[in-house]
């Protein structure tokens, strides 16, 4: 039974087609429409094209379907002594029969991507010659415009009537076949995540020894083939209730999801028991397995306070050790992996070494400062402004210093006997100036004065905003010395570390000393 609108085109196929071998010119059309026709054999005249029909082997076209065309098509493969027969309805005008008989239904869910897809026209088993697909247009019901079939996401308003017109192309003819869809919007249908609620991974569940326990696994599940279950090791927990160790599923529905808890029963707890590891296990058909892994303990016999202590024991030890040895940890980092300055901060030096004048008559000689210098360039690679050296002689001394000290990341104040130093009389004139622009110090101070506390009152004031190294002479000589190691400490990471024999200062420690 054939339903078809006047106008379009319509295709009949033999049903045996594919079911034989036989050539296709064997099938013999007959039409019945008003008086008999065989079709096959008046399909190499023209007769059958003024018809708008067209016979190609084992398929019937009508091009162009009229109320002419209505009636009874019968088709025969090869020799065969059976009969498949047609019975054609063309409407001239739209009506609900027609609807009835020609429409398809497509469902789609709110928030979900949706295609509609247009019914074909039955492709002939051997392709009809020079007939070529045309594409296909889409139409709503009350719309005027052409719309697609692709819904990114479905809503309520896009349910409706929608119209897919297939077009052919034949002898530079459109030939077309419309079909209707009609699309329906329901609720999501998508699952949720079904997962497991509890216990908790790696919980422990104190127990006591011949003592009835029930540990229960509770899950949501979105799916009638979702299944919880408890494993012993790797081996499955059965649910007879004979076994000293089995579980038992209960459950509880709603529209949408379902409660599921599996409840391992331990009929009395044994040692054995607190030797292995249970697992509650959620297989689904939508989604990857989950598991909880749970143990048991003896009541009485944790450990936890003693992990608790250790913890705590190793945590203080921990902070102590840094704090005590962060001096030799820093220097550590940067002697041993190479943790220096890699990037530019717009400076030209390190560190910039002032001199100022000692009342005490406590401060470094002439040998100690250029071993000083020669130490922290040479051994540890820093980049010194030095005033002697790198101050243009030419320039006002404290604006000379100034520029020194803007160029340098640190200022390392340096105590000198009175009148032996370079830069001794300036310290009073760029005070203000080094608070103004909170420049980072470092203060050296000899013995003497650590234990005298002797300090003028504007080296007390930028003391308290720097930090302070206590030189002691000939034990502060040596590279590893601890005067040494908190002046680096303090001072920024120098650009390059050069290599320098840690002999070649010893020796020099010695003929210094001498």
């Amino acid at each position: 039974m054939l339903h078809a609108k006047a106008g379009e085109m319509v295709v009949l196929h033999c049903p045996q087609c594919g079911l034989h071998n036989d050539n296709e010119a064997d099938v013999f059309w007959t039409s019945h429409t008003t008086e008999h026709m065989n079709l096959t054999d008046m399909s190499t005249s023209d007769e059958p094209r003024q018809m708008d029909l067209l016979v190609h082997g084992r398929s019937l076209v009508i091009l162009r379907a009229s109320v002419n065309h209505q009636g009874n098509y019968s088709c025969s493969p090869g020799t065969a002594h059976s009969w498949s027969w047609f019975t054609l309805t063309v409407y001239a005008t739209q009506s609900r029969e027609y609807d009835e008989n020609t429409q398809y239904s497509s469902t789609c869910y709110t928030q979900e991507s949706c295609t509609l897809y247009c019914p074909s026209v039955n492709v002939p088993c051997v392709h009809t010659p020079n007939i070529t697909s045309n594409g296909i247009i889409w139409h709503k019901e009350g719309e005027s415009s052409p719309r697609g079939n692709n819904f990114s996401s479905v809503d309520k308003n896009d349910r409706g009537r929608y119209t897919c017109t297939r077009s052919y192309l034949y002898h530079g003819q459109t030939y077309n076949k419309t079909f209707t869809v009609v699309l329906d919007v329901q609720p999501s249908k998508k699952y949720g995540k079904s997962k497991i609620l509890s216990p908790q991974e790696s919980s422990v569940f104190h127990v006591v020894l011949d003592s009835t326990v029930v540990i229960d696994c509770e899950a949501v599940l979105y799916s009638d083939f979702d299944l919880v279950f408890w494993l012993s090791g790797k081996s499955f927990v059965e649910t007879n209730n004979s076994l000293p160790v089995f579980y038992t599923l209960t459950s509880e529905n709603n529209s949408r999801e379902q409660k599921m808890i599996a409840s391992l029963v331990f009929q009395k707890v044994s040692y054995e028991d607190l030797s292995k590891q249970y697992t509650c296990k959620l297989e689904s058909d939508h989604q990857l397995p989950s598991f909880v892994t749970i143990t048991l303990t003896q009541k009485g016999a944790s450990s936890l306070p003693l992990v608790f202590c250790i913890t705590v024991v190793l945590i203080v030890v921990t902070i102590v050790v840094c704090v005590k040895f962060k001096i030799n940890i820093t220097l550590f980092l940067r002697d041993t992996l190479g943790c220096y300055r890699r990037t530019s901060d717009g400076k030209s030096y390190d560190a910039y070494l002032m001199y100022y004048e000692s009342i005490t008559d406590a401060g470094l000689n002439e040998d100690d400062r250029r071993w000083l210098e020669r130490v922290l360039e040479e051994r540890f690679g820093y980049n010194l402004c030095l005033f002697d050296r790198d101050v243009s002689s030419g320039e006002a001394a404290a604006v000379a210093v100034l520029d020194c000290i803007e160029l340098s990341r640190m200022v390392v104040l340096v105590p000198t006997s009175p009148g032996s130093g370079p830069g001794s009389d300036l310290l009073k004139d760029i005070h203000a100036a080094l608070v103004e622009r909170k420049t980072r110090l470092v203060l050296i101070n000899t013995a003497q004065v650590s234990s005298t506390g002797s300090l003028p009152e504007a080296l007390q004031r930028l003391s308290e905003a720097g930090h302070c190294v206590t030189w002691k002479g000939r034990s502060s000589m040596s590279p590893s010395s601890s005067f040494w190691k908190q002046l680096r400490y303090y001072l920024p990471a120098p650009r390059l570390l050069p290599h320098i024999p840690t002999q070649d200062y010893n020796q020099c420690n010695i003929e210094q000393s001498e």
